[in-house]
């Protein structure tokens, strides 16, 4: 064995002993267990056995000492004992990590251990929103707390979802199956796989496997979406649990600033308009009851990122969510837009984003807004102008007047080749973290 070999067993072995795996007192308690029933034993016995091995043990010691001096002899049986502790130990971490780890996989147990004991100790999160932007936060919340409730938006009717939506019926499960992936814990293979999109054949073209396997385990378990999320999140392994915000088959509209009236979630982003109201059909869905109680057992509740009108909102129209995320007394905050969105929020400021949540709740639902502290490079605002996008302006006195706290941060992550601008995992989870700690020592 090398010296880096024995070092990295050595290390691993020491990890073993760390605070928090509970391994030393179950140890210590074995230990304790071995020693009272070689006690029991030998009182069963009378002793007379354990005595003659006693003296046995004594004369081959006193043999061996007259060979080898003792100053010798104890440090090498000493050395001797240690390494077969530690080689019986490193064998039997060995056996367990070949059953327990996949092949491939370099991640030592313990360090899986480690991992998994800590974010169970961390705050239990509820993100509410839909859309890329929540399963882009959910993808770095998932590394420091395994406690966390996706509360997603049921309100979409375009692309593969909307197909199955109206083929089949049903809720859309896009928005889940995305959150779902990206809280996913293990086998990359079936990660992409459930991300993976056919591209040709006649009927199945545009559909997400995804999608398909999340509505084929709703029809077989007699459309009940939760039992087939509960059962993909099984096959995932995620690290904290997706909930649609309702189960009634909502249908999104929007009343826009010219007088039309816009129904369907992909057709009011396509408008080309101003939104003036936004509501569903059937009005007020009820809430799942599931949603409800993670929201008010939640430690840090976030609205967004996502689209203002077609992701974040669509949650708030159920009275329940709206009163659950109200009367929780834990750190709320709101995540604002990088980039406005054609058709649905062109031309707003931060501010506009705020007042457009609280319209809807009927009340102020946050704690404070966090915005993108710096703008995008030149060239990316020019893509983005082209396309009729902007950088989301912050306006610190409509703010103010609001009272409304702006949390500035950096962010954002932009694509060096493309210029797209998307909130970057890391960078806005660890944000929120840091924001979470000092609001709870405040």
């Amino acid at each position: 064995m090398t010296d880096l070999k024995l070092r990295r067993s050595v290390d691993q072995l020491r990890k073993w002993l760390l605070p928090g795996l509970s391994v030393k007192r179950w140890l210590s308690l074995a230990s304790l267990g071995l020693v009272l029933f070689i006690i029991g034993l030998a009182i069963w016995v009378d002793l007379s056995p354990i005595f003659r091995l006693q003296q046995l043990v004594e004369t081959v010691l006193r043999s061996i000492t007259r060979v080898v001096p003792n100053k010798i002899s104890g440090p090498l049986v000493l050395v001797t004992g240690l390494g077969l502790i530690l080689l019986g130990l490193r064998r039997t971490v060995g056996s367990i990590t070949e059953v327990l780890i996949p092949e491939g996989d370099e991640e030592e147990l313990v360090d899986k251990l480690l991992t998994n004991k800590r974010l169970r100790r961390g705050p239990k999160i509820v993100v509410v929103g839909g859309g890329t932007g929540l399963s882009t936060l959910l993808r770095g919340l998932k590394h420091y707390s395994s406690k966390i409730t996706a509360v997603v938006t049921v309100a979409d009717d375009g692309g593969s979802s909307g197909r199955l939506r109206r083929e089949i019926g049903g809720l859309p499960p896009g928005d889940i199956r995305n959150c779902l992936t990206a809280l996913a814990s293990e086998e990359k293979l079936l990660t992409e796989l459930f991300q993976y999109r056919f591209k040709e054949g006649e009927g199945l073209s545009g559909h997400s496997f995804g999608n398909l396997f999340i509505t084929a385990l709703s029809e077989v378990t007699g459309r009940d979406l939760l039992r087939a999320i509960a059962a993909t999140s099984q096959v995932l392994a995620i690290r904290g649990q997706v909930l649609p915000s309702t189960l009634e088959d909502v249908t999104l509209w929007a009343e826009m600033s010219d007088g039309r009236w816009v129904e369907g979630e992909s057709k009011i982003a396509k408008a080309k308009g101003q939104i003036v109201r936004v509501g569903c059909n059937p009005p007020q869905p009820q809430a799942t009851r599931e949603a409800v109680e993670a929201i008010a057992a939640a430690d840090l509740i976030v609205l967004g990122p996502g689209s203002l009108y077609t992701s974040v909102i669509p949650n708030l129209l159920s009275p329940e969510i709206v009163e659950a995320i109200a009367r929780n007394s834990a750190p709320h905050i709101y995540v604002c837009n990088i980039m406005t969105e054609p058709g649905e929020t062109s031309g707003y400021t931060v501010s506009d984003h705020v007042m457009a949540i609280d319209k809807v709740a009927g009340r102020r639902l946050f704690d404070g807004v966090l915005v993108q502290k710096y703008s995008p490079s030149e060239r990316a605002q020019q893509r983005y102008h082209s396309l009729q996008s902007e950088f989301v302006k912050l306006d610190p006195e409509r703010l103010a007047y609001l009272n409304c706290r702006a949390v500035l941060a950096k962010v954002m992550r932009e694509d060096a080749e493309t210029g797209l601008v998307r909130h970057d995992s890391d960078r806005l989870a660890a944000m929120l973290m840091r924001w979470y700690g000092r609001h709870k020592l405040d």
